[in-house]
């Protein structure tokens, strides 16, 4: 009992004691506390002391630099200001020198202008003195000349003329030289080179077709009982019939090539078939008519096709097939169409022009033929109707009508078409003329050659590609000759139709002859 009441005696004491200490702790560190914060404040206090006076020292060094750059300035301006003053008096007193100058030389223009009216005033009074002597001399000269003024002023103006016109002529001729040179030139290589480029077999047309027979009995069946299997064959077909001795073979004869291809097409069917009578003849030929017909279209599609010209109104690609069955002079004239179109085509590139619109042209410019002989008029004049009917270009309507010069050529491509008919026509083996046309042209052309003053003689040679004409020396001089010639040319191309080309040669000849003894 006594020991529990020490043992909490002794607990309360200790308690006591160590809450003492504690309190005696807290209050020692709370001094110290207070007096390390009393010692910051003193050192901020210190250190904000010396911050000011740092801040006022640098406020005092800036204010003192701004102030001398600010004097520095102001002294800068002063002398600028200064130096532009002692500049504008220099110019004012330059202004004041210049201007006491141009008062001196306007005092001085103004005496010479004085002086210039002064001999103004005596040049003239000396002309009107030259004009009155120069009329006395012209009175006195035309007295002992005895010749007028105006006689001489003729006289003068006619040697003039003559020798003007003869040196015209030189230029014209020198100029005319170089430029069919050149232009020579440049169109051969266009022409060599389309031709190059396009080579094509000639396609002549006769006027007659042979049928092979598989023996001569077929003849007798042809012509039939008393002939009238023949006689129907060539009523229903126009064509005449040619049965003569000729093995295994009878001839079809007919200017139309279209009529004599159906002829033949229906006889070969009748003599595969070998029913030969009237009413199967007339039955045949109603059937191969239709289909001559359908073959046109595939003809004149398979043109259009080739040639990559484009769409083309279903009647005017029949009448493009129809050309395979009409021919000019024995020329095939789809073919010449084509060969036309290819040439036109390959000239139009080497130029720049429209290519495709050049081969329209070209296969379109005979188009007439395909029904010259159903409709009045010239192939030119229905092929510029079918032209204008189906809206085709202008370019492929002008070069319709001016392909034979009817009309003036107003396009590029016009005038490539008129080349190339021409190109065409012309080759060697192209057409068959007659010697009746043949024997015209040539007397046609010595003609106009011997109509022209001054012409001794005119020989056409060369077939008619050349036409030689003799002047006289003493009427015809080197200039007139070379006049003559243009002349003669421009006859020709007005007055004839002719394939090709023409040379006309005027030769003048002179010569001096002596006899030595």
């Amino acid at each position: 009992m006594d020991f529990d009441l020490m043992s909490i005696l002794t607990l309360v004491i200790g308690f006591f004691l160590g809450f003492m200490i504690m309190v005696i702790t807290n209050v020692i560190k709370s001094n110290q506390n207070e007096n390390k914060a009393n010692k910051l404040i003193e050192d901020a206090k210190i250190e904000a002391d010396k911050h000011k006076r740092d801040s006022l020292m640098e406020l005092k060094e800036e204010s003192h630099r701004l102030k001398q750059e600010t004097e520095k300035e102001i002294k800068e301006k002063k002398a600028e200001i200064k130096e532009n003053e002692n500049r504008l008096m220099q110019r004012e007193a330059s202004l004041d020198k210049r201007e006491e100058i141009l008062q001196k030389r306007d005092s001085v223009l103004d005496d010479k202008e004085n002086n210039l009216l002064a001999k103004q005033k005596e040049i003239q009074e000396k002309e009107l003195k030259m004009d009155e002597l120069l009329k006395q001399e012209l009175t006195e000269l035309e007295r002992i000349a005895k010749f007028s003024k105006e006689k001489a002023h003729d006289l003068i103006m006619k040697r003039v003329e003559e020798d003007m016109a003869r040196e015209i002529v030189d230029y014209i001729k020198e100029t005319e030289r170089v430029a069919k040179l050149e232009a020579h030139e440049k169109a051969k290589q266009i022409i060599v080179a389309s031709m190059e480029r396009y080579a094509e077999d000639v396609a002549n047309e006769q006027t007659v077709s042979t049928i092979d027979l598989p023996n001569d009995e077929m003849k007798g069946r042809l012509i039939g009982r008393e002939g009238r299997n023949i006689r129907t064959i060539e009523s229903v077909t126009g064509v005449d019939l040619i049965i003569d001795d000729t093995p295994e073979a009878i001839v079809i004869s007919s200017f139309d090539p279209l009529r004599r291809e159906i002829a033949k097409v229906t006889i070969e069917t009748l003599i595969k078939d070998g029913r030969i009578h009237p009413a199967r003849i007339e039955e045949v030929y109603d059937k191969v008519s239709k289909d001559i017909n359908t073959k046109i279209m595939d003809i004149g599609n398979q043109a259009i096709y080739d040639l990559g010209i484009g769409k083309m109104e279903p009647e005017l690609i029949n009448l493009v097939g129809k050309l395979k069955y009409r021919s000019s002079y024995g020329q095939n004239a789809l073919q010449h169409s084509i060969e036309v179109a290819n040439l036109t085509g390959l000239m139009a590139q080497e130029l720049g022009e429209n290519v495709a619109l050049a081969k329209r042209a070209g296969l379109l410019h005979d188009i007439g033929k395909a029904i010259d002989f159903e409709v009045e008029g010239s192939h030119v004049e229905i092929g510029a109707d079918l032209a204008r009917k189906f809206h085709e270009d202008d370019v492929v309507l002008n070069a319709i009508e001016s392909h034979h010069g009817d009309k003036e050529a107003n396009y590029v491509i016009s005038v490539l078409v008129e080349i190339a008919d021409t190109l065409s026509a012309a080759r060697p083996g192209a057409r068959n003329d007659t010697m009746d046309n043949y024997m015209k042209r040539l007397s046609q052309l010595e003609e106009i050659g011997n109509s022209f003053e001054g012409v001794e003689k005119t020989f056409a040679v060369q077939a008619g590609r050349e036409i030689r004409v003799m002047v006289k020396p003493d009427e015809v001089d080197d200039a007139k000759s070379f006049k003559m010639a243009r002349d003669i040319k421009e006859r020709i191309e007005s007055e004839m139709q002719y394939p090709g080309t023409i040379k006309i040669n005027v030769i003048r000849e002179t010569r001096a002859i002596e006899e030595a003894r």
